[in-house]
């Protein structure tokens, strides 16, 4: 079995990873989306990075032996002042924000479903684990009141604050100083906090327009980091092997959740690796919506916004892993663009239906920290490899490989047929039979030797927009040719 090395933020070195616990398998854990709004294509970013870990984390222990889990944060203020903008008063206000974050949910479902990635092991909804009935079971209030009880945690005017100071260790993973987070943070100045850097992990609800549970310290509702300590200890225990996630969450989020999660707990580590993805900007620019370059998966999928097109998710799958998961990523059309074209030859010669089985070399490649990119070279390689379309071992190897790693041949076939149909539309109205009458007839002229007739017959159609590409059957010398809509 390959040895997997795996980059840790908090200790800043590549090492060789082994599970803590061989008897429960790899348990990883990955903050997950807010569910108020379609997710854009920075969210998509570590969705599709941490899928390509899940997959290769269960060849390498097996399918039984890793826990994933991926939180759904359904409890959020920008969760609560949308569903109130949209509230009519016919049902109560906790059914409409329930209401928003099924229909969010499903649309996320649905967006990364199209990317080829897996469903994790568990996605735990965070109102969920607000409080849970059972005297045993882990909950936000427990961790909370644990918290209290040990000194870490003090509450004033209704709110329960996290006491930075209590805590010594606080900031190693930013590796920043207290003053360092102070001055480059937004920090909320408040009355009620004895320190500035002092995070709320329990604040006051107006049941008229907030959500809300009965607590220690009266009617309201958790704060963001206290979450994800939650659903992780309930579900992976209170040290795990791999927690992830973008690199905007190293602070403040994952810096507060190790603070709570170990001074709770009594433990000197939250998880064995945190592992962050890179920045995303768009055509060299970062995204912003006053920039008007904030683009959605689904706007990527389902509309002609960016590119002049709406793509398939398996281009978007290919763009997004052509670099390493650590490094920024500039999302470009001309990138698309050439993940296309890459995908359209992998599959042209790729053997159909085969079962997701990688080769040693793309195994080798994932295991040094997911180096996707030498991945990526690798299936390059064996693609020159192959002489026959579709046919030999190599060929076969490269469905394999095509398959562990998540693309779907039918998919992206079934996008680049109604792709070339309109482009035929655009070009003039030629249609497929048309096409095929001319190779025909191209063919025939080759194989009479009139190569003048051959020649202009491919003239032709390279006029209306078709490239056609010939290849020769070692085996018979027969030539046969294969169109596709130039670009």
């Amino acid at each position: 079995m390959a040895e997997l090395k795996l980059y840790d933020t908090l200790t800043r070195e590549k090492r060789p990873f082994a599970p803590l616990d061989p008897a429960r398998g790899v348990r990883m854990y990955v903050c997950g989306p807010t569910v108020y709004d379609f997710a854009h294509i920075g969210n998509a970013r570590p969705v599709i990075v941490f899928d390509v870990l899940f997959r290769l984390l269960r060849h390498l222990y097996g399918a039984d032996h890793v826990t994933y889990v991926r939180n759904i944060t359904d409890v959020d203020d920008k969760i609560n002042k949308r569903a109130f903008e949209r509230w009519t008063h016919e049902r109560p206000l906790t059914a409409e924000i329930r209401a928003l974050t099924d229909q969010t949910l499903a649309q996320f479902h649905a967006d990364v479903d199209a990317l080829g990635c897996l469903r994790p092991s568990h996605e735990p909804r965070a109102t969920d684990f607000v409080c849970r009935p059972e005297p045993s079971a882990l909950d936000m209030i427990k961790i909370i009141e644990r918290l209290i009880a040990r000194g870490h945690a003090y509450v004033e005017q209704g709110h329960v604050l996290f006491d930075v100071p209590s805590m010594p260790a606080y900031g190693k993973l930013a590796r920043r100083s207290l003053d360092e987070m102070v001055a480059g943070a937004r920090v909320d100045v408040a009355p009620y906090k004895r320190d500035p850097m002092d995070f709320v992990l329990w604040k006051p609800s107006d049941p008229e327009k907030e959500p809300g549970w009965e607590s220690p310290w009266g009617f309201g509702r958790p704060g963001w980091h206290i979450e994800c300590s939650a659903m992780s200890g309930a579900l992976l225990g209170e040290v795990f092997d791999i927690h992830g996630g973008g690199i905007d969450l190293v602070f403040p989020h994952h810096e507060n959740e190790i603070a709570q999660t170990c001074c709770a707990f009594g433990t000197e580590r939250m998880a064995n690796f945190w592992m962050h993805n890179g920045f995303l900007m768009v055509e060299g620019e970062k995204m912003s919506k006053s920039l008007g370059n904030f683009i959605t998966i689904r706007e990527l999928l389902a509309s002609d916004r960016f590119g002049g097109q709406n793509w398939v998710g398996d281009v978007l799958r290919l763009a997004m892993l052509k670099t390493h998961y650590r490094q920024p990523i500039d999302w470009t059309a001309e990138g698309l663009n050439e993940s296309t074209n890459t995908l359209d030859d992998w599959f042209r010669l790729a053997a159909p239906d085969q079962p997701a089985e990688p080769s040693p070399a793309v195994i080798g490649a994932l295991a040094d920290d997911l180096n996707t990119p030498k991945m990526i070279a690798e299936l390059h390689a064996l693609r020159n490899r192959i002489r026959v379309p579709q046919q030999g071992a190599e060929a076969e190897e490269l469905g394999r490989n095509l398959a562990f790693l998540g693309f779907d041949r039918a998919r992206f076939a079934a996008w680049q047929k109604s792709r070339e149909h309109a482009v035929l539309q655009a070009l003039g109205g030629i249609d497929e039979t048309e096409i095929e009458r001319l190779i025909a007839a191209r063919l025939a002229a080759r194989k009479a030797r009139n190569f003048a007739e051959s020649d202009r017959i491919r003239d032709e159609l390279v006029a209306k927009g078709i490239a056609l590409m010939d290849a020769k059957d070692p085996a018979t010398g027969e030539l046969t040719t294969t169109w596709k809509v130039a670009r």
